[in-house]
């Protein structure tokens, strides 16, 4: 009942997955650490539950190994803050294929200026 106005707060959503949030979180608590990905591990009736993948950019074995050492560099710093994990990548809509063509650019709004 009552004007539409009314029930704009019911359908309001977060923009980013409790995943990508997750991933913000272990990411300011270990700063010395660089958060690759992350998995769903479970839930119940309150929380959801993800094992998130951190690395030590200074360990010697992750600095000579050729297939993890990309995440040494300084670029890779704080890649869950910037929206770069896997899970933040799917809130912002980036992908390959068809499905995705509304975020060629980078973003929605990149896409839409280019356009």
């Amino acid at each position: 009942y009552g004007k539409p106005q009314t029930r704009v707060l019911n359908s309001l959503k977060n923009q980013r997955s409790l995943q990508a949030v997750a991933e913000e979180r272990v990411g300011r608590k270990c700063r010395s650490l660089r958060v690759m990905n992350s998995y769903w591990v479970g839930q119940d009736s309150t929380y959801k539950y993800f094992e998130i993948i951190c690395v030590d950019p200074f360990h010697k074995a992750i600095r000579r190994d050729a297939k993890i050492s990309w995440i040494c560099r300084p670029t890779m710093k704080h890649r869950e803050m910037r929206g770069l994990t896997s899970a933040n990548r799917k809130s912002r809509g980036l992908g390959k294929g068809h499905n995705f063509h509304k975020t060629i650019g980078g973003s929605r709004r990149a896409n839409w200026k280019k356009n």
